[in-house]
């Protein structure tokens, strides 16, 4: 099982995640931008004002970001705000990450502007292991968003839905039934079920 904690450590590892936004046209914009501190479960990041990012999620606070490492994503979703007391994150976060300091060196560090994401879902995507693991966390007032298939009543047991799954997770039964936390989200099942009685959860 993984936990939170350990989704943080990995962020903080890593640290380049490819963050997303949406820009002024509606169009879905992404790049790396260091996940520069966490704290309380909080993710904060820096970007500069003459930055089209910066626009994008002053406009648009709605962001994902997206973090690899050895096949293992985690994907956090929520809202970034601009915090108050520019200088005191700003030097926090250098401090941090010494080297921000070659890249911005004195005063030219004040032309960022320090973000968090303080409300979101945060989850976990293993490639490693077979059946793949998956785990969401929900930070702050975030909910939950529904995802995957689940079987109906009308379940037939006849075990076509464990035959055609990539993971073959399905647990057999008189009605089967698919653990989320191993389900890929392809939707084969759901294509081959022969009396239509899996759902797409909305």
């Amino acid at each position: 099982m993984i936990t939170k904690e350990e989704c943080f450590k990995q962020l903080r590892d890593v640290i380049d995640a490819v963050l997303s936004t949406v820009d002024e046209k509606g169009n879905p914009q992404s790049r790396i931008i260091d996940i520069m501190h966490i704290e309380d479960d909080k993710i904060y990041f820096l970007t500069g004002r003459g930055k089209h990012v910066y626009q994008e999620i002053m406009n648009h606070p709605k962001v994902s970001y997206l973090s690899l490492k050895d096949n293992k994503s985690i994907r956090i979703s929520g809202e970034a705000h601009k915090l108050d007391d520019q200088k005191y994150w700003i030097d926090l976060m250098f401090d941090e990450n010494k080297f921000l300091n070659n890249v911005y060196p004195g005063q030219a560090r004040y032309i960022l502007e320090p973000f968090c994401i303080e409300n979101y879902e945060m989850e976990f995507f293993d490639l490693t292991q077979k059946p793949i693991f998956r785990k969401t966390f929900t930070i702050g007032n975030a909910r939950k968003t529904p995802k995957g298939f689940i079987i109906g009543d009308n379940c037939v047991a006849c075990g076509t839905c464990k035959g055609v799954c990539p993971q073959g997770i399905p647990i057999e039964g008189e009605k089967y039934e698919i653990p989320q936390e191993h389900c890929l989200h392809c939707g084969r099942c759901f294509e081959k079920c022969p009396v239509q009685n899996i759902e797409k959860i909305q």
